[in-house]
Parts: structure tokens; C-alpha cells; sequence
């Protein structure tokens, strides 16, 4: 394993972050590009990619890491250092208030103008130059603050990759995830192998997060040159919702690691006898169909129903209680659906987010992240 330390931007004199990756196997080959708490007060991941270096370590010396694997284990040194008033607040950018998680660059127009009179019939050919552009460009582009050399640096370390795997967790919540709907064929056997109750779909959810600017280079590509060339969906690139934010135990994480592992053992990174597919525990549905749950009044919040539920349509999920008029706000279910993730607090502001159900037709439009 060879790491490689990748200094920030400085916001200040006298202080310097860097970023850490873990490099396993050697480059030529298929890549696989993991990442853990881009939001940087979710934990979870981090512990799965402690859990997975002791792994890859073992492999490594074994020699049967075939592929090239890249690991950070801290993929957000920025919101990991965050605190106010002893709170870890590390979704958010102190400095910008932008999202850790959204607003990466774009450079699939520039790309296509540099490399169109290259490209050809050779669909290996295609992904290989550009890729290269790709790569070339990220690292071109201007930085200007740390939290945009922080996105250049992870893009630049994922941007060749075939297979982008982004270590995040909700407040409660069951294992699921999220990737793009031209990742779905590549991303059905992750969702099994991972035990995945939910796989959320979208096509440009809006706001680049980091795993939609690793994917949809390529789709959009194929439309920019409309069909011309062969350009395949060459990245499966998805956000996997490790639970909850107080998921985090060793059990849970070497479980976790070890269902990587045995999805790249199945996409050929690792040696060793191939493992059979398991059985789906959940299925696809629209990240348009991911219906918030609202507060519509401010009180006490108590939940009705634990997530992984099953609801029904104008199902009671949850009260919120006012301690003064003792009045009692039903939050109903909007759709028939899973209840997939609920907040871990138990007060409430009035037009609050406290729960997502997750139904099966689309029915939100624009963009379809929050913050």
C-alpha cells in the first residue's frame, strides 16, 4: 500500500489540511475509487474504511489485489475539524455555507471539444482518451479557496475510475443507496452484495453531487456526440447510505467491508474464486418518488413507526406534540412506501424534514436532493 498525502489549499498562515489516500494494487487495470464521510460528522464510513484497509492490507500481501483500489479514509478534513458550542457540524462549509457534497465542476463540454477528433469506433479506445482528458482537466482546473482544491483533489483521484463507491450515512436510517439510472445495470449487484433495502434512481438530481459528476460525465457524453462514437456507461459511481449516524460498530463495519470486498472480488479487483450473487433484499425506485415528510407546527417529536416500515398511504408516522396547548400534530404518510429514513431529532421546527418515505412512481420535479 503506498500513501499519498495531498496538501490543501491554506486558508490562513500557519495552518495547512491535506488529504490521505491509500493505494492499492497498480494502475493499468480496473480501478475502484472509495471514499468515507464527505459529510464529515458521518462516521460510519469511516469506521468501514478502517475496516476495509486491515482487509486490503491482508490481500495485498497475499497478492491477490488485481486491480487498482484507492481508499480515503478522511475524504473531508475541512468538516471533520468543524465544531460549534461542542456540536460536529460537518455537512456544511463554515466559510461558504455550501454543501461538502454538491457543486463539483463540470468539464464534460471541454473534454468533448478537446478530444472529439480523436475519438473513433473503438469503444475501449473511447473510455481510455477520455478518461485521460478528464483527468487533465480536473487537475488544469483553478482553485481558488480550500473547499474547491478539496473537490479538485477528490475528483481528481476518482475520475478514471470505474467503479466510485461515496461512504455516507443518514440520521436513522436502513441501508440504501443512491446512483444515477444509467448506473442501475452496473449498481443492482452492489445493492445485493451491500444488502440494500432501497436503490433511490435519478438522472441528474440537480446541484452535482460527487457521485452524479463521476457518473454522468459518460451518458452525457454519449448525448453530446449523439450515438457517433461508442462511449459506454464505463463508471458505477454511487452514494451508499450506511444507516444511521450512531451505526457505528465494528459488527456493522466489518460486515460492511467485507461485502465490498466481495463485490470487487466479483467485478474481478480481487483474485480468488468468484462470489455468487446474493439475493435482493430491496429493489429500485425514483429519487423522485422520495417523499418528504414535513412539520407542519413546531413541538415535541415522537415516532410511530421505526424505519424499514412498510406505510401506507395517510398512515400515521409520527406525532408532534405542543407541551403548552398539549395539541397533537398527526405527520401522515403522503404515498404508499418505505419508510426509509427518519431524523434523530425529537424537536421540531414548523416545515421541517423529520422522515423520507420512498414510493414507486415519480412525482417531485426539479431538484430533487436536500440540502
Amino acid at each position: 500500500m503506498q500513501a499519498i498525502h495531498h496538501p490543501l489549499l491554506s486558508p490562513a498562515p500557519g495552518t495547512q489540511r491535506e488529504l490521505v489516500s491509500l493505494h492499492y494494487g497498480q494502475p493499468g487495470g480496473p480501478k475502484a475509487y472509495i471514499q468515507a464521510s464527505l459529510h464529515g460528522d458521518e462516521l460510519p464510513g469511516m469506521l468501514v474504511a478502517h475496516h476495509l484497509r486491515l482487509q486490503l492490507d491482508a490481500l495485498e500481501a497475499a497478492g491477490q489485489v488485481t486491480g487498482e483500489i484507492v481508499l480515503v479514509p478522511v475524504a473531508n478534513p475541512i468538516g471533520l475539524s468543524q465544531f460549534l458550542l461542542h456540536a460536529h457540524l460537518g455537512r456544511f462549509e463554515f466559510m461558504s455555507g455550501e454543501n461538502f457534497n454538491r457543486h463539483y465542476p463540470d468539464q464534460i463540454d471541454a473534454v468533448a471539444a478537446a478530444v472529439g477528433p480523436q475519438l473513433g469506433a473503438d469503444a475501449a479506445a473511447n473510455v481510455a482518451l477520455l478518461r485521460r482528458a478528464l483527468k487533465a482537466a480536473v487537475l488544469a482546473a483553478p482553485a481558488d479557496t480550500e473547499l474547491q482544491s478539496l473537490r479538485r483533489t477528490l475528483m481528481s483521484l476518482s475520475c478514471d475510475a470505474d467503479i466510485v463507491l461515496d461512504l455516507h450515512c443518514d440520521a436513522q436510517a436502513v441501508m440504501h443507496l443512491y446512483a444515477e439510472t444509467p448506473c442501475w445495470p452496473d449498481c443492482e449487484p452492489l445493492a445485493r452484495f451491500l444488502g440494500a433495502r432501497l436503490t433511490l434512481l435519478a438522472q441528474d438530481s440537480g446541484d452535482n453531487p460527487f457521485d452524479e459528476a463521476s457518473s454522468q460525465v459518460w451518458w452525457k457524453w454519449n448525448q453530446h456526440f449523439a450515438g457517433r462514437f461508442p462511449i459506454p456507461q464505463a463508471c458505477l459511481s454511487a452514494t451508499v447510505e450506511l444507516r444511521g449516524a450512531a451505526d457505528v460498530t465494528h459488527e456493522l463495519a466489518a460486515a460492511d467491508a467485507k461485502n465490498i470486498i466481495d463485490f470487487l472480488r466479483w467485478r474481478g479487483l480481487i483474485a480468488g474464486d468468484k462470489p455468487a450473487l446474493p439475493a435482493a433484499k430491496g429493489d429500485a425506485r425514483p429519487l423522485a418518488g422520495s417523499m418528504p415528510i414535513k412539520a407542519p407546527v413546531a413541538g415535541v417529536l415522537t415516532f410511530l413507526k421505526e424505519v424499514g416500515a412498510d406505510v401506507k398511504a395517510g398512515e400515521v408516522l409520527a406525532h408532534v406534540i405542543d407541551p403548552i396547548t398539549a395539541q397533537v400534530t398527526e405527520l401522515k404518510s403522503p404515498v404508499d412506501g418505505l419508510l426509509f429514513a427518519r431524523d434523530f431529532l425529537r424537536f421540531a421546527n414548523a416545515g421541517m424534514r423529520v422522515a423520507k418515505v420512498a414510493g414507486r412512481e415519480a412525482l417531485r420535479t426539479g431538484k430533487l436532493l436536500g440540502a
